[in-house]
């Protein structure tokens, strides 16, 4: 009505005040071609976004398909291209097959929902990514949250469940910690008790495993029946895009189920084709796994933080304000590093989320020395 005060939206300015006075509000800050960070924050772990071949994969398939999948995988989304990178995929971490979704968080919501649902159970790991999370919110099954890596805990509660099948979920590498799943042991008490294990090995391709297989592969997991591995393409991947890799029977059961996969356009093409000479590149070149886990512990001695498992280095400075000072001032003097603040870590866990990239040159390394000890001295004063 003409004249009469909108008050609808007034809510939103009380929370973002709020927001701010906790040091949680965020800004976009968009990247530029030719900046001049030294990049300690991506999720580029093997250093290949920018790789020729990479590069000339995307801009062959792009010639080739077009600019889009055109609609969704069952309808005219599916190229030749989706089921090269399934079976290469497949192949490369030891899964009967795959499916190709259009992002990680994509894969695990349609992973969880088809295979739970009302009248199943599932457990998941308090670590577990946001998008495991929010899978296990929609999936409309009841919900055991397990206390983090805890596999007593999710003995007891398959033991005791009363529901006839149960999927436990977790991350192979929890992307704020770095730290890795007991998944030998989340197996075994699986195995026992009939439960379906679900592993986001989205911060372990390219970086655990022989030649960067995952954490699945490295724990002698690859290709059983019982376990099911989602992937997103767009880290060591250098790309874009989701998989879900796993025996031929989930992948048959996905196509029928999975709705972020009947529903949603294909992935693009050039997204494909870039996934694909990434791949291809790792497995020529298979010692960049290893270069990432050097970095890492660099990257840790220089910060005084725990010997990394993974790419990721945590430097926990406890309060949000905090932590986004320290990220602004490694920013001031030429780094860029992750600033994780609540709701993406628990309260008083505020940190520098640091994440080492194969292709960091010794002067580079020398240079972040500096900085993070000139930094983090004022931080931690």
């Amino acid at each position: 009505m003409v004249g009469k005060v909108n008050t609808s939206l007034n809510w939103l300015t009380a929370v973002e005040a709020d927001r701010r006075a906790a040091g949680l509000r965020r800004e976009l800050r968009p990247r530029t071609v030719d900046s001049p960070l030294i990049d300690l924050a991506s999720n580029d772990y093997l250093g290949l976004v920018r790789h020729p071949d990479v590069i000339e994969g995307a801009t062959a398939a792009l010639r080739r398909w077009g600019a889009g999948a055109t609609g969704s995988r069952l309808v005219t989304g599916t190229t030749t291209e989706h089921e090269l990178l399934e079976v290469e995929l497949a192949e490369f971490v030891g899964a009967d097959s795959g499916l190709v979704f259009s992002s990680g968080y994509t894969a695990n919501l349609g992973a969880v929902t088809a295979l739970s649902g009302p009248g199943s159970l599932i457990v998941s790991d308090a670590g577990s990514h946001a998008s495991l999370v929010d899978a296990c919110r929609l999936s409309r099954a009841r919900v055991a949250v397990a206390p983090h890596s805890d596999v007593s805990f999710l003995a007891d509660t398959l033991r005791s469940r009363v529901e006839e099948r149960a999927l436990v979920v977790t991350d192979s590498v929890f992307s704020a910690d770095g730290d890795l799943a007991p998944l030998r042991e989340m197996h075994q008490v699986c195995r026992e008790y009939g439960a379906i294990l679900l592993v986001d090995e989205a911060h372990g391709i390219g970086v655990r495993g022989a030649g960067g297989r995952g954490l699945v592969h490295e724990s002698g997991l690859a290709g059983e029946p019982d376990v099911v591995v989602t992937a997103t393409l767009s880290k060591s991947l250098a790309s874009q895009g989701g998989v879900v890799l796993g025996d031929n029977k989930i992948r048959a059961h996905l196509i029928d189920a999975a709705r972020t996969f009947i529903f949603d356009t294909g992935l693009a093409p050039a997204a494909v084709g870039a996934a694909r000479a990434a791949l291809a590149v790792l497995q020529r070149e298979p010692t960049r796994a290893l270069d990432v886990l050097a970095r890492a512990s660099e990257l840790a001695d220089v910060t005084g933080a725990p010997s990394p498992e993974s790419a990721v280095v945590s430097v926990v400075l406890g309060d949000p304000q905090r932590a986004f000072d320290a990220a602004s001032a490694c920013r001031d003097q030429g780094l860029h590093v992750g600033c994780f603040r609540p709701p993406s870590v628990p309260e008083g866990t505020s940190r520098l989320r640091l994440t080492a990239r194969a292709t960091l040159s010794a002067s580079e390394m020398e240079q972040i020395a500096l900085v993070l000890r000139d930094v983090l001295a004022g931080a931690r004063a």
